[in-house]
């Protein structure tokens, strides 16, 4: 979807040279130069941008001046994408603990179609680390637009009407939808938001926002108005102290109190921002420390019970003792893992294993549908040890048929069982999807549970979209440990190197806190405590009845083996939303259980935690509503001149009882997994085979007529026939042929009947 979108911009630049802006030198067109693609140029969106979406090129021109233009023969198929000129943007941030809540306000105009035509126009939006989308809210001069979770069961009929464009991620992090029917000319406001974490490291957090726009998308004129602002706002939690240590553009402080910072930037600009915004800033503390915060519900919530979490920053932790690691990596090296996949896995590892310390231990497990193991038993991570595990993967890490899990991480369980003065660990790395995937969660459940005062640590990484997300994060909360995931094929080595620098970073393990088993009603996520990394810090949320001590006493075990105890001050949170900050988490978390439990009680609480929050969930689906200005819906738009008219029952979909019109979006979760493309060995990134178009059908229906009678006659006879023929015979026989090629493919009977009610 990447590639075909870039190449939709392409060619949507290219159409973008008909526009006339005029020869008044005021007004000459943004410099072009950056639009001839290079090696290492994309056209992917660095910034929030939308796109008029262009499949009759003769649409395309100035709305105020339009000028002749050559006739265009044939359509964009697929349309193209021209960027369209932005008029002003504001972006604001607010981090609190590990969390930013991020919003996007900006103003588009349609000035590449002519005053008395339309087109639906495109907005593409990426975001920062483990982006998720929080709520979509567009102005145009005739409508509004906004985006609402719904349950599951309410408008599943809808699912099939779904087309593409409607919602879509092209990559991971670049969350696309699409606005219906804009009127050339005229402007439109778009406000998006969504939540992203926040990077760790040292002490040291750090905030990157996509803030970079190309140099097209700026208005021609240079008397047009160009605002940019950005606010920003920090909230490091009751009783720390920050201290701002770099920014990417020039931020006026605006306010400074205990453990919180606001800064704001505003500015009339001739170019909009041509870099990342990137913030950066340190909780000042030399060592372990944190707190807990309490909120109330809203009375909108369905879940009435008071919320609570407790943090802890590991803080600047340059000269405590490290803990001594065995560690073992069980690594999927099936057919789907070949090429890319596998060589991007071999190079984390590789890195992975020159940062082990000459006392830690390691071993290799790989598997497809048998188990290679590079030893049997532990081995020191001595450098002749490591050149020597270099050459046995090189050798031995070549991709085979099957995928068995079980077996591999068994065998793994059984070499850590004995471990002492060491964290045991265990990172699986896949990109399949198995049967037994319930299974494995009780079998390691068990065996966990029987393991002395360490037990192995499971950290879980997924590649691709086809292996379950959800079997692998509650692997990692069955075993204490964390999960990650790199779906696009082009960041597994980045994503897979950061990972395991992070999860072997611990300070803090077998982390408890006191007083909170005995409090009625509790429930925390995740369910078993992780430990304390230096790279991340660890938060703990969930609900309860009743009283809340006023201190909680956090204890768990230091490198050198010693006992650490730090109090967690409890603390009314006033101006931190504890509801936004930790709704992603207790959603993947509760739908990983709700996966593995199969409970339908805890399924129908994950929806209603999506739909109050707006963070897309497997158990919802996503539509925009439509609300007309000025005048009542009656549930029918104008449809694109490029587009067939709906139906009554899909007009009858996608009208809303409430007499809005709703927009079904595609499925946007990641799914439990894909079985059958496991099983095919499918890559990462491969997308599931297309239905043919109408087009192709006919023509694979007169081929196939074609070689069936060429199978039976002389070419040289034909030849011949043909040449005898007159004019009216030769018309008859091209009819005829064609009539067969339709009765050649009964798919094409279907494809009639279904086109209509």
């Amino acid at each position: 979807m990447a590639d075909d979108f870039e190449k939709a911009v392409e060619d949507g630049l290219k159409l973008s040279k008909r526009i006339y802006f005029g020869k008044d030198r005021s007004v000459a067109p943004p410099r072009m130069a950056a639009m001839e693609k290079s090696s290492s140029h994309s056209y992917l969106p660095s910034a929030p941008m939308a796109y008029a979406v262009i499949s009759d090129p003769a649409m395309v021109d100035n709305p105020d001046i339009p000028s002749y233009q050559p006739h265009v023969h044939g359509r964009c198929d697929p349309p193209a994408l021209i960027p369209l000129q932005m008029n002003g943007v504001v972006l604001e941030a607010d981090c609190y603990l590990d969390t930013a809540l991020v919003t996007v306000t900006g103003s588009w105009r349609v000035h590449c179609v002519m005053g008395s035509r339309h087109c639906d126009v495109r907005v593409a939006v990426p975001m920062g680390e483990q982006g998720s989308v929080l709520g979509v809210e567009v102005d145009t001069p005739s409508k509004t637009y906004s985006m609402q979770q719904i349950a599951m069961g309410e408008k599943n009929d809808g699912e099939k009407a779904a087309k593409a464009e409607n919602g879509a991620f092209i990559k991971a992090h670049i969350f696309t939808f699409t606005v219906p029917l804009v009127d050339g000319g005229s402007n439109l406001s778009i406000k998006v938001s969504w939540s992203q974490r926040l990077l760790h490291s040292k002490g040291q957090f750090s905030l990157s926002i996509p803030f970079s726009f190309p140099q097209y998308v700026t208005p021609a004129g240079k008397k047009i108005s160009k605002k940019e602002k950005i606010q920003l706002n920090v909230d490091s939690g009751p009783g720390t102290g920050l201290l701002c240590e770099t920014t990417s553009h020039p931020l006026k402080e605006q306010r400074r109190q205990v453990g919180k910072l606001g800064f704001l930037y505003e500015s009339e600009v001739l170019q909009w921002s041509s870099s990342d915004f990137t913030f950066t800033y340190t909780v000042s503390s030399s060592h372990i420390f944190g707190g807990a915060l309490l909120q109330s519900p809203s009375i909108v919530d369905s879940d009435q019970r008071d919320m609570f979490c407790f943090y802890l920053f590991p803080g600047n932790q340059q000269s405590q003792k490290a803990f001594r690691k065995e560690v073992i990596f069980v690594v999927d090296v099936s057919g789907s893992m070949r090429e890319k996949p596998l060589d991007d896995t071999k190079s984390a590892l590789f890195a992975a294993l020159s940062k082990l310390d000459p006392e830690d231990s390691f071993n290799i497990i790989a598997f497809n549908g048998d188990t290679y193991r590079y030893s049997s038993r532990m081995e020191l991570a001595t450098e002749q040890a490591i050149e020597k595990v270099t050459q046995w993967i090189n050798m031995n890490f070549v991709a085979g048929d099957g995928t068995n899990i079980l077996l591999p991480l068994n065998q793994a369980m059984e070499m850590l069982c004995n471990t002492r003065d060491a964290i045991p660990m265990v990172f699986l790395i896949t990109d399949g999807s198995v049967e037994d995937e319930r299974q494995i969660c009780d079998v390691m459940s068990s065996l966990l549970t029987n393991q002395g005062s360490i037990c192995p640590r499971v950290h879980t990484f997924g590649i691709g979209t086809f292996c379950n997300h959800y079997f692998l994060r509650m692997l990692a909360i069955i075993g204490r440990g964390h999960h990650d995931a790199a779906y696009d094929a082009d960041s597994i080595d980045v994503r897979m190197k950061a990972f395991f620098d992070r999860a072997s970073s611990t300070v803090l393990a077998n982390i408890t806190v006191d007083a909170m088993d005995n409090m009625d009603g509790i429930e925390v996520y995740p369910s078993r405590i992780p430990d304390l990394l230096s790279e991340s810090p660890l938060i703990v949320s969930g609900r309860y009845q009743g009283a809340f001590p006023e201190t909680l006493k956090a204890t768990g075990i230091l490198a050198d083996s010693s006992n650490f105890v730090v109090d967690l001050k409890v603390q009314k949170a006033k101006d931190i939303p504890l509801d936004k900050i930790l709704a992603k988490q207790e959603i993947d978390l509760l739908t990983a259980q709700a996966w593995f439990s199969d409970d339908r009680e805890l399924q129908n609480k994950v929806a209603r935690m999506s739909i109050k929050s707006g963070i897309i969930s497997e158990y919802t689906r996503t539509i925009f509503l439509e609300t007309q200005r000025g005048k009542e819906d009656t549930g029918l738009t104008r449809v694109p001149e490029h587009k067939q008219v709906p139906s009554k029952i899909e007009q009858q979909k996608a009208t809303d009882f409430k007499g809005q019109k709703t927009i079904m979006l595609r499925s946007l979760g990641l799914g439990f997994g894909n079985l059958t493309a496991t099983a095919e060995n499918l890559s990462p990134g491969c997308e599931e085979e297309k239905l043919p178009e109408a087009a192709e059908i006919f023509v694979k229906a007169a081929s196939n007529c074609c070689g069936k009678l060429c199978g039976r006659c002389c070419c040289m006879c034909c030849i011949q026939t043909c040449s005898r023929m007159n004019d009216q015979c030769a018309i008859a026989l091209t009819q005829l042929c064609g009539a067969i090629a339709c009765l050649g493919c009964f798919s094409c009977c279907e494809l009639c009947c279904s086109g209509n009610d």
